[in-house]
């Protein structure tokens, strides 16, 4: 009998000490509660306890979903996990951000919702030579700042970054042009380096592409189809490391005997 009373006691304390480790996973409010009170209570929880704070914030939302802090609850929920910063939160920040557009297209933090789906793209995009899907995805959601709050704050940032999302791009396309290029391989070489140019006009690295664009079609035996790389190159970037390289396969091109074409 006394074995049966202290294993039962055992049993009884080993629940007991799993229920206090167990997470808090509602919130308690008085029901008079109103949603600026609970939108506050959420806020001051953010920093120490932001899934707390995301419980407070959603029962904002159910509670009163036509209130102005159940927008304000809504935008807060995504950017708890934006800043969270690792993978899995900026995934659940842009689903979350996209909820908002949809709940509240004519909200003035619309575009700012838009612009931070891009940023949770752009923040982890790798570097050239890597894989480009973010910087790709983060290029697209940027454009959609642009056309569809084309007058708003966020346009101008979206500007910027779209600049940096195609420098990207264009130095990461340049890279596999230019091992194509190093490897012989002039047709590839020719193919990625035309992309450069149809994609991302304005590349800083624009006369490398020039240059190697003609050297590609020179030695791929088509010395014809360099020649407008080659004074590209010298009369747009006549200061560049590769312009008198340029001049000189000019030279030997306009110097160089075309074969004769038999007569019929």
């Amino acid at each position: 009998m006394k074995k049966t009373l202290v294993f039962a006691l055992i049993v009884l304390a080993g629940l007991a000490a799993v229920s206090c480790r167990a997470p808090k996973t509602e919130v308690t409010a008085p029901a008079s509660s109103s949603d600026e009170a609970l939108f506050k209570e959420g806020e001051s929880y953010l920093k120490k306890d932001p899934e707390r704070a995301r419980l407070y914030f959603r029962q904002v939302i159910d509670s009163f979903p036509k209130s102005f802090f159940a927008q304000r609850a809504k935008l807060a929920i995504a950017d708890s996990f934006y800043n969270d910063g690792d993978e899995s939160n900026m995934i659940l920040a842009a689903s979350e951000y996209r909820e908002f557009i949809s709940l509240y297209p004519y909200s003035p933090s619309a575009s700012y919702a838009q612009f931070r789906i891009a940023l949770s793209f752009f923040d982890k995009t790798l570097k050239p030579g890597r894989d480009q899907a973010k910087s790709l995805q983060a290029l697209g959601e940027f454009k959609k700042v642009l056309s569809l709050y084309p007058l708003s704050e966020e346009a101008q940032q979206a500007r910027e970054k779209i600049k940096e999302c195609e420098e990207r791009l264009a130095e990461h396309t340049f890279g596999i042009g230019y091992y194509y290029f190093q490897v012989e391989s002039y047709k590839a070489a020719i193919s990625r380096l035309n992309d450069v140019l149809a994609n991302y006009p304005f590349y800083s690295g624009m006369a490398a592409v020039y240059y190697y664009l003609g050297e590609s079609n020179f030695l791929f035996s088509k010395p014809e189809q360099s020649v407008p790389f080659f004074t590209k190159l010298v009369s747009d970037y006549p200061k560049s490391e590769f312009a008198l390289k340029a001049q000189a396969r000019l030279k030997q091109i306009s110097e160089t005997p075309k074969p004769k074409t038999e007569k019929k």
